[in-house]
């Protein structure tokens, strides 16, 4: 009896569906601006790189994760031949110092990053409420970055930008821009004798996590080809990641300018 429970058990769990990659809820103050956005902002392309046959032998031979995206499109660029006489043939090729592998440890979101614009109304004069919309005010870039300096910053950019987009879903990009005139329909009431104050600000993830370094080697053994990474080292690293096209907004109804 206890045999056959444990059975139906693995076969339960084995037959669950997994749990998708998680994707971040955005509140109701965030609102996509991608439509009427009047600057165009490129998309961030960056798929994950297939390696090909002798990239995947190699790296399955590796004595360390390896998922750096440059590291990989190297490898795929290489060829190493073959040879009946190779009996006895023995080589190393050193390939540098690489950023091998980004390992996140926290990934959490600020939806209020960067202030962008102020739209503003004075109604201290008036009888019957107004309306107050979103207009940009000015062309403005957000930028992110990493939190501190590290060697191979773009490669280790590449590694965390594509773990946060997954961790996400959420259009990231370490630049972004909001053009000037970008508007939204959506209003506000700012109510007699009161001052309406409409801010928009432009949100971004915050990653965390660590970074794995070390020398590689590709060693070759007769007809074996294999990496070997030495001297592995680690280094914490964060860093902010602007969210394309989508803006925070908060509305002050105010008594005094502010």
């Amino acid at each position: 009896m206890k045999r056959w429970f444990a059975l139906s058990m693995i076969l339960i769990f084995a037959c669950m569906p997994t749990i998708s990659e998680a994707t971040v809820k955005l509140p109701s103050s965030v609102i996509d601006i991608s439509k009427e956005n009047t600057y165009p902002n490129p998309t961030q392309n960056l798929p994950y790189l297939q390696p090909s046959e002798l990239a995947k032998q190699l790296l399955q031979s590796a004595n360390v994760k390896i998922e750096n995206p440059e590291l990989i499109r190297l490898l795929n660029e290489s060829s190493i031949s073959s040879t009946p006489f190779a009996i006895g043939y023995e080589a190393t090729i050193y390939l540098g110092q690489w950023p091998l592998n980004y390992e996140s440890i926290e990934t959490s979101t600020n939806w209020e990053y960067q202030k962008v614009n102020t739209n503003f109304i004075d109604n201290r004069g008036g009888k019957t409420a107004v309306r107050l919309t979103y207009r940009q005010e000015i062309q403005k870039q957000v930028r992110g970055g990493l939190t501190a300096s590290i060697p191979n910053e773009e490669d280790v950019k590449k590694m965390m930008l594509l773990t946060a987009m997954k961790k996400t879903n959420l259009p990231l990009s370490f630049s972004t821009w909001i053009g000037i005139g970008t508007k939204k329909e959506q209003a506000y009431n700012v109510p007699p004798k009161k001052l309406g104050y409409l801010y928009a600000y432009a949100p971004a993830v915050n990653e965390k996590g660590k970074v794995t370094y070390g020398e590689v080697y590709i060693v070759l053994k007769g007809k074996k080809k294999s990496i070997v990474v030495k001297n592995v080292t680690s280094q914490g690293i964060g860093a902010w990641i602007p969210v394309q096209d989508r803006l925070s907004f908060a509305f002050v109804a105010s008594d005094v300018p502010r």
